[in-house]
């Protein structure tokens, strides 16, 4: 339903304890673990939409749309000091690279400001925002995103269903 499939490279956070209104400072004790993921969007579906002030539910919200890596354990994961690397890689090329460091929104402002719209529970995945570098997908395409000493998110583009 697109013709044109872009990749948004993601850090990840899985929801261990629910919770609403979440201060900022006690946010990472809501945390399970991290991952790496994809957000893809129907890009073609979410201009249209923007240009007619609509939702773009359907651009970012279908079947296989947020491919994710394993998680692992908060306790296991450690951001180096000098910054951690958020790649993505599309058929061995680096489409995608930045410091977690650099994103808008730090993980725990994200927990903090999401609780006060939504009630967050076990096993929410929250997916934190893209470096630059969003580019378009085609059939056949092998997409690796990397991040530190996370599980890689390994995925290909095969045909529409």
């Amino acid at each position: 339903m697109t013709s044109s499939l872009h990749h948004e490279g993601e850090l990840v956070v899985a929801i261990g304890k629910g919770g609403l209104r979440i201060q900022e400072k006690d946010a990472l004790e809501h945390v399970l673990g991290y991952a790496v993921g994809c957000d893809l969007t129907r890009r073609d579906l979410q201009t249209e939409a923007k240009k007619l002030n609509r939702p773009w539910s359907a651009a970012k919200g279908f079947d296989f749309s947020a491919p994710c890596g394993p998680i692992l354990p908060k306790e296991l994961v450690k951001f180096t000091a000098n910054g951690t690397l958020l790649s993505l890689r599309v058929n061995g090329n680096v489409r995608q690279a930045s410091l977690i460091d650099n994103m808008i929104w730090k993980v725990p402002e994200l927990i903090s400001h999401l609780s006060k719209f939504f009630r967050l529970k076990y096993g929410d995945l929250i997916f934190t925002g893209t470096p630059s570098g969003v580019a378009p997908l085609n059939k056949g395409d092998n997409v690796r995103i990397l991040c530190g000493e996370l599980p890689p998110c390994e995925f290909s583009i095969g045909p529409p269903e």
